[in-house]
């Protein structure tokens, strides 16, 4: 076994115990691979071990990515999902090459990515990223715009807001990840009582999926855990 296959099993065993933990069925979360910075074999040998859905945050890296994995197995079923910033000169290959995008924040890079998206494709999964913690340094909407912002994105052809997205403000505690998270949670119930159906929390990291998963996390993005530690240039 490889040793990416046997931490995605390591991983798989932390979701299913922090799933019991949570009342809920292993069906109710799942993973995604967070391959940026890890090459396409990388990539390949997650897949062979059984993985199917992988997050990018480099756009140019992830295009490379995504057409290495489409030449080496171009009948797999994979999902790409892009989760890192957005400029607005860059939506039309994120439009064009991912099934969901995580860290929408403005509406008019919402508006771009309606446009761009090629209709064939059907729509385009779309999380709204929100500063649940309030960091200067950290993107997403604010608690505040978040409202108007979500029912704006929901009409938008094209794309289907699925949910929220948040990477809060890091803490080893686990009450403090917890109480993140539940935040998090609330705006998403608020808006599902507002009428709008989302069925999405992407939320929790390696460090701290456990908390995530006990506040209702329906995707964790999980990436040193299964590749490894990240060494950037």
């Amino acid at each position: 076994m490889s040793i990416i296959a046997a931490n995605l099993q390591a991983v798989e065993a932390t979701i299913e115990a922090a799933v019991q933990a949570a009342g809920r069925q292993r069906s109710d979360v799942q993973l995604l691979a967070v391959s940026k910075t890890f090459p396409a074999e990388a990539v390949l040998e997650a897949m062979a071990a059984g993985q199917g859905a992988f997050g990018e945050n480099y756009l140019q890296e992830a295009l490379e990515k995504i057409a290495h994995v489409a030449r080496a197995q171009p009948d797999a079923k994979v999902e790409w999902h892009f989760i890192g910033p957005i400029q607005s000169n860059k939506t039309r290959p994120i439009a064009s090459s991912f099934d969901w995008v995580h860290t929408v924040e403005r509406l008019k890079i919402a508006q771009r990515l309606s446009e761009q998206r090629p209709p064939e494709l059907g729509p385009l999964n779309i999380c709204l990223q929100v500063n649940i913690s309030g960091e200067a340094s950290k993107s997403g909407a604010s608690e505040a715009e978040l409202p108007e912002l979500a029912r704006a994105v929901a009409q938008l052809p094209n794309l289907r807001l699925r949910g929220l997205m948040a990477i809060p403000e890091r803490a080893t505690d686990g009450e403090q990840q917890r109480a993140a998270f539940a935040r998090l949670r609330k705006l998403s119930d608020a808006l599902r009582a507002d009428g709008l159906a989302l069925d999405t929390l992407s939320m929790g990291m390696s460090g701290d999926m456990d908390a995530a998963i006990a506040e209702g996390a329906t995707i964790v993005r999980i990436g040193s855990a299964i590749f490894g530690a990240r060494h950037y240039d």
